[in-house]
C-alpha cells in the first residue's frame, strides 16, 4: 500500500503540468460562536452586509456576513460547526489604508488594538503570533511597505481578525491580465496614490505630461498586478 501511495503521488506529479486547472473560489469561512445573536449584532457593526439569517424554529441558525469589497463571507450560527467558539484565529481583512480602516472600527464603536508592524528579523517575542511573529512594534510600517502594517481585532468571543495593508501586490499574487477593485473607495484610493506617484513623475521630467491618463492607467495596473511601477 505504501508503494502504490507513492506511485500514486509520483505520478500526479509528473502529470499535474498536463491537467488543466479548475477554479475554485473560497466564499465561506465558518466562525464559532456561543451567542449568535450577540455575535451578530457585533458584525453588523462592523458595517458588513448581512446575507443571510435562516432560522428553522428548532435547532438550526445559519447567519451569513460579508465585509464590504470582500468576495469571501463569514457563517456562523447553531449547530454549523463543531469548533470551540472563539478558536478562529489569524483571520485577515486586507485594507489599502491600515490608518483609514483602523479609525472606521473606532468611530463604530468597536475595540480595536493600536496599528503595528513588525520587527524586522525578530520573530519570537510575547505578542499574540500573526504573520511576521510574536513581536509588535507600535504604529504602521516606517516605510510603508506593503503587506507589513497590521491592526487586530476581536468579536466578542474571541475570534481573532487582523487588518493587513496591501498596496502593491508581489508578483504572481493575482491574474496579472485581469485589473479589478472591489469598491469605488478602493479605486478612488488607487487614483490617489496614482496620481501622487504622477507628480513625482512630472517634477522628473520637468514639465506638464499630456498624456497623464495613460501613465495612470499603466500604474495603476502594475500595481494591482505585483510588475515594476512607470517611472
Amino acid at each position: 500500500m505504501a508503494n502504490a501511495t507513492h506511485e500514486v503521488q509520483a505520478n500526479d506529479a509528473a502529470s499535474a503540468a498536463g491537467v488543466a486547472t479548475v477554479d475554485m473560489k473560497f466564499e465561506i469561512v465558518v466562525i464559532p460562536v456561543s451567542d449568535v445573536d450577540r455575535a451578530k449584532e457585533f458584525y453588523m457593526r462592523l458595517g458588513w452586509r448581512l446575507d443571510a439569517d435562516y432560522d428553522n424554529g428548532k435547532d438550526f441558525r445559519v447567519i451569513q456576513f460579508t465585509p464590504p469589497g470582500s468576495g469571501c463571507s463569514v457563517i456562523f450560527g447553531k449547530n454549523v460547526t463543531a469548533a470551540a467558539p472563539g478558536s478562529a484565529k489569524g483571520l485577515y481583512l486586507i485594507v489599502d489604508d491600515i490608518e483609514a480602516a483602523h479609525k472606521n472600527l473606532l468611530r463604530r464603536g468597536v475595540e480595536v488594538g493600536e496599528v503595528f508592524h513588525g520587527a524586522n528579523d525578530v520573530y519570537a517575542g510575547p505578542d499574540e503570533p500573526y504573520l511576521f511573529g510574536r513581536i509588535r512594534v507600535s504604529g504602521p510600517d516606517p516605510e510603508h511597505r506593503s503587506y507589513r502594517s497590521f491592526a487586530s481585532f476581536h468579536d466578542p468571543d474571541g475570534n481573532g481578525w487582523l487588518f493587513q495593508e496591501i498596496t502593491t501586490r508581489l508578483p504572481g499574487r493575482i491574474d496579472s491580465t485581469a485589473t479589478t477593485f472591489a469598491s469605488a473607495n478602493d479605486l478612488a484610493s488607487a487614483f490617489r496614490r496614482a496620481a501622487a506617484a504622477h507628480g513625482e513623475h512630472e517634477k522628473r521630467i520637468g514639465q506638464r505630461d499630456a498624456n497623464w491618463p495613460d501613465w495612470y492607467a499603466a500604474y495603476m495596473v502594475a500595481e494591482q498586478s505585483g510588475k515594476e511601477l512607470p517611472q
